[in-house]
């Protein structure tokens, strides 16, 4: 038993297929399926269920797999200490943002990351919470930009910056008499909010149900931009991260923008990563390098007041 068994498994019970698994394995697949059979010879059970349709998983091939994970995690994890020892700023990181952060980010951080370091490869992937923190532990995963999490015994979790809520309505919602708008003026309208997953969805919930704002159980949006159409077309109002206003194209579309009254409603934005990752030094250069960016960012977008 080896390390490229184990994988070929792990493939194998990720893609249910051994064609899929094969080419990601980069091998053919005939050799991917005698070296699973060699696998099951071994160890003296059956891993994988094989019909000319379809791949099944036994009950002890799916906890082996799981098990295989973890042993594949912890020897990367020890060549990749060794490769960062001589220099933490050359090879790949594999960063995953949630969907209300990395579109509008990520144009602001990508220059100033290849500007300081050059040799370093980043590779981005767009996932919901959950599936971050599900990466994260199994290796997939170096690091993850999300909304804070609270206390994390198995994650370092670093600051990155303070992102305010705007309240966005339809151009004929009525307007705070007096500069800003409170939480409580919202009950003048149907909120939307994004479907079950996103966690910008409970985070707006808590803000509104501070004011006891009820939501319009009718329709959940999958993206921020689905939101911001619904707002368009008067189906309702809801709350969305600063950073993702473009002002220029949000009253274009019929949509106004409106800060919130002090105190602002807000969220901390964070790179989270494995406590005991190999790639701390480079993971912490990176969060210091986006705090300090954000830090440095004026918004130009013109909000109503």
């Amino acid at each position: 038993m080896n390390l490229r068994d184990l994988r070929y498994l792990v493939a194998v019970v990720d893609q249910k297929h051994f064609g899929r698994a094969a080419k990601l394995c980069h091998v053919s697949q005939p050799t991917l399926s005698a070296q699973i059979k060699k696998l099951e010879e071994y160890l003296g059970v059956t891993l994988i269920e094989r019909t000319q349709r379809s791949v099944q998983i036994t009950d002890i091939g799916e906890q082996i797999a799981q098990r295989a994970r973890l042993i594949i995690h912890e020897a990367d994890e020890l060549v990749e200490s060794a490769r960062s020892s001589r220099d933490p700023f050359t090879g790949e990181l594999r960063i995953g943002t949630i969907p209300t952060v990395g579109p509008y980010l990520l144009p602001h951080i990508l220059k100033p990351i290849r500007t300081s370091y050059p040799d370093l490869k980043l590779k981005l992937y767009e996932q919901k919470t959950d599936e971050i923190m599900k990466s994260l532990t199994e290796g997939d995963l170096d690091a993850g930009i999300l909304a804070d999490l609270g206390t994390q015994d198995k994650f370092e979790l670093q600051s990155l910056y303070e992102e305010k809520f705007v309240a966005a309505v339809p151009e004929d919602f009525p307007a705070p008499r007096r500069g800003r708008m409170t939480p409580g003026a919202l009950k003048a309208g149907s909120l939307l909010l994004l479907d079950e997953g996103h966690c910008l969805r409970d985070q707006a919930l808590d803000v509104c149900n501070r004011v006891q704002i009820a939501e319009a159980t009718e329709f959940r949006a999958t993206s921020l931009e689905t939101l911001r159409n619904m707002v368009a077309a008067g189906s309702g109002v809801t709350l969305m991260p600063a950073l993702a206003v473009d002002s220029a194209v949000v009253e274009s579309r019929g949509v106004r923008i409106h800060r919130f009254k002090d105190p602002e409603p807000s969220r901390m934005i964070i790179m989270a990563s494995r406590a005991t990752s190999a790639r701390a030094q480079t993971i912490k250069a990176i969060g210091k390098l986006v705090a300090t960016t954000m830090s440095n960012y004026s918004p130009s977008l013109k909000v109503s007041t």
